[in-house]
């Protein structure tokens, strides 16, 4: 099998990834995560569910998708392994992407079997919301960081300056966070719904509200100050590495995405967060966490290939 087919599927897995985190996102959204009960691995104690509803049908297909990704991630490792054995750093990321898999799965069976999804609120699940989301992160960014090595056949250089070296974590750590309250903030929006914006805004400010509630408004400043941020990284980072042609649309790429975040979520806060937008937002968060690595990775990677940008654009 050659290098650049591995790649691919490599690239591909990725892309998977994302669409079974956009799903399970719509899962939430469309409060369908106690579809199978509190059962797992299997459903309502069946192996097929019989008659199902429409919440069961959408937890259910969850499930399958994740199952699928479970092997897909274990194939891409096990290639990886076997014919790329003297390339120390790929096979850690190929090995990390299989343990944020597996990971990623205990935190979905943990959700189940606590009963912490649907219209269910514990003391814990915004913990649960976190830690999924963190998880999620370490997933995506293991598997962007494999796909990058396979594709340019090169290994990164850390440290590769302190430029790099304080955006990176600044960066990094700063999309962590607002990552989290956006969690927290979904969480909040489905288990304290509101009619209008005029009435969500009330309840922000109210002492009576939950504290959920009076946390989420951090969510929309935060984002747009760290947003603002991010595009300076990006352009800093650009002319400070010589990101240039494919490599620099890394860069480009990554603005581009985070505009239309910032727009997104505006838009999904002035319209009561519907579930296509609560999709979308989350699709494009996904974006902006992957076009990140990728950015950093533009930085500190020594390779003669120049495709790295490319192949995040296709």
């Amino acid at each position: 099998m050659t290098r650049s087919r591995i790649a691919k599927f490599a690239w591909l897995t990725l892309v998977y990834n994302v669409l079974v985190v956009v799903w399970g996102v719509f899962l939430r959204a469309s409060k369908s995560g106690d579809g199978c009960g509190r059962y797992w691995l299997t459903c309502h104690g069946e192996v097929i569910p019989s008659a199902p509803q429409l919440k069961t049908v959408i937890e259910f297909s969850h499930r399958v998708m994740s199952g699928v990704d479970f092997f897909v991630v274990l194939a891409l490792m096990v290639c990886v392994l076997v014919f790329f054995r003297k390339e120390k750093q790929l096979r850690l990321f190929s090995i990390l992407s299989f343990f944020f898999i597996i990971t990623e799965a205990l935190i979905g069976a943990g959700l189940v079997l606590t009963g912490n999804v649907a219209e269910t609120y514990t003391a814990t699940r915004p913990l649960w919301a976190i830690g999924h989301l963190i998880n999620t992160f370490l997933l995506l960014g293991s598997l962007s960081l494999t796909a990058v090595l396979l594709h340019t056949g090169g290994r990164f250089k850390w440290p590769a300056g302190r430029t790099l070296t304080v955006f990176a974590v600044t960066g990094t750590s700063a999309l962590v966070v607002i990552g989290i309250s956006g969690a927290v903030a979904a969480l909040t929006n489905m288990l304290f719904p509101s009619a209008s914006f005029a009435e969500g805004l009330v309840k922000d400010f109210a002492a009576d509200s939950h504290i959920l509630v009076r946390l989420r408004i951090l969510h929309p400043i935060g984002s747009l100050l760290i947003s603002v941020f991010l595009g300076f990284a990006a352009a800093r980072l650009k002319t400070s590495y010589g990101l240039t042609g494919k490599r620099g649309r890394v860069s480009d790429i990554f603005t581009v995405l985070l505009v239309a975040q910032v727009i997104c979520g505006a838009l999904t806060l002035f319209t009561g967060a519907p579930i296509i937008m609560q999709v979308t937002h989350l699709l494009l968060a996904d974006g902006v966490w992957i076009a990140w690595v990728l950015l950093i990775a533009a930085c500190c990677l020594e390779s003669s290939d120049d495709d790295l940008a490319a192949s995040f654009s296709r």
